[in-house]
């Protein structure tokens, strides 16, 4: 039997639909940064941990998807986590693909509220 893909846990963040990416026990907003499962009873061992963590309404829709290595870092099978990981394709002068990640609401003082 073949060996499986190795394949990446992500979600999105609740409070703005920001892409996320597990990484230990956490998340981290790059693919680059991702923790990268080789065999299948890690990826569901996370894809479990992440469900189980669903109750804290940090983040949505868990799942995990395939990636492939290329000189380096993991590169997405998929189309659509390619457009995923580079962020939304109608604003290129902004976000993921100007070199730009969303502010992490966790560790940003509120002061305004």
């Amino acid at each position: 039997m073949a060996n499986p893909s190795p394949q990446v846990l992500t979600a999105n963040r609740l409070r703005d639909g920001t892409v996320l990416y597990r990484k230990g026990d956490g998340w981290v907003l790059t693919l680059a940064e991702a923790d990268i499962y080789a065999d299948k009873p890690a990826a569901d061992a996370a894809l479990a941990a992440a469900t189980d963590a669903l109750v804290r309404n940090e983040f949505v829709a868990p799942y995990l998807f395939e990636v492939r290595r290329q000189d380096g870092p993991a590169v997405p099978v998929k189309e659509r986590e390619v457009i995923r990981a580079a962020g939304p394709t109608v604003h290129p002068h902004t976000g993921k693909q100007a070199g730009q990640l969303p502010p992490d609401p966790a560790r940003t003082s509120d002061a305004h509220a």
